[in-house]
């Protein structure tokens, strides 16, 4: 992509990703990582459900449908909503990895408007790894997973432990994720073992 600033570079020390050999299945549904989560839960009445599939090497899909509640101009996506799209998407990379990571820099290119009412089939990969540091690409197609693209992103992760979202989340969200048996385990199983 052209105009990439230095931050979404990989060091010359970077690495081509390694999928992890307990990673999800090419095809398998990833599911939410939370509930409540704008982008992928299923709690959220306005969000986006975006429901994401493990691909093959360190890659996923998605889909996510643009309703009315999504809409910026009269019938037309909102570019913060189809950028959420994106960072789900770019997220739900790390599921590949076995790495909890946040969002450290995404950069956005609206190529055309999309409608509501359009889904939109998204694909993104991690193309190098430095560290801490996760560098990956989307891309948002519509008319299909071949069609015109929309969207594109790259983006850097930053790989963190849970306790990142302990000390920095609200108190009763996090009590109540340390509550629920299943976000338990799934925090767990990203949690590297010395």
């Amino acid at each position: 992509m052209s105009g990439r600033t230095t931050a979404l570079t990989p060091p010359a020390d970077a690495v081509p990703p390694v999928r992890h050999p307990d990673a999800p299945v090419p095809g398998e549904l990833l599911g939410a990582h939370y509930a409540h989560c704008f982008g992928c839960g299923d709690a959220q009445p306005h969000g986006l459900h975006l429901a994401a599939r493990a691909g093959e090497g360190v890659s996923v899909t998605a889909e996510f449908t643009v309703k009315p509640v999504h809409q910026g101009a009269p019938g037309l996506a909102h570019g913060g909503v189809l950028a959420t799209a994106l960072d789900e998407t770019l997220g739900s990379l790390n599921w590949l990895l076995r790495v909890i990571a946040v969002t450290g820099r995404l950069e956005t290119d609206f190529v055309r408007p999309v409608p509501v009412d359009t889904v939109l089939h998204l694909e993104a990969e991690v193309t190098a790894v430095a560290g801490r540091k996760i560098y990956s690409t989307a891309v948002g197609r519509i008319d299909g997973p071949e069609g015109p693209v929309a969207v594109r992103a790259e983006a850097l992760f930053v790989e963190v432990k849970v306790d990142h979202f302990i000390d920095n989340g609200r108190p009763e969200e996090i009590q109540a994720a340390m509550a629920d048996p299943d976000q338990v385990r799934r925090a767990r199983a990203f949690e590297v073992n010395p």
